[in-house]
């Protein structure tokens, strides 16, 4: 019997991933985009992570005018400054940063349903 190499089992931890990405601070900045049911057919968008060098009143210009929508700027006291607009406009914001420079492509995350 002690030829056998025997494996036990461990626990597997599914958000070890996760926790692995958050607890390495700095090394790999994301941007997430997400989406927030409001009442009814109604839906907000938002956007967190940008890097704070940009401007986010002139993102925000920029965005309202292509997509034709509102928005605002939001100062969150945990995740800082977050772009909010009307709408579900998650693909458009991603390509729309992709496009401008902003940010790489793999560096959006994007969520919701």
């Amino acid at each position: 019997m002690s030829d056998l190499d025997i494996q036990i089992p461990s626990a597997f931890d599914p958000f070890a991933e996760a926790n692995a990405e958050d607890s390495g601070a700095g090394s790999k900045e994301y941007v997430h985009i997400r989406v927030q049911q409001r009442n009814g057919r109604k839906s907000l968008t938002t956007v967190q992570g940008l890097k704070k060098d940009f401007s986010y009143n002139k993102i925000l210009k920029d965005l309202k005018k292509e997509f034709c929508c509102n928005g605002t700027v939001v100062q969150d006291p945990e995740l800082g400054q977050v772009i909010q607009l009307q709408g579900d406009q998650r693909k458009n914001v991603s390509s729309f940063l992709t496009q401008a420079g902003i940010v790489k492509k793999d560096h959006i995350k994007i969520h919701g349903f």
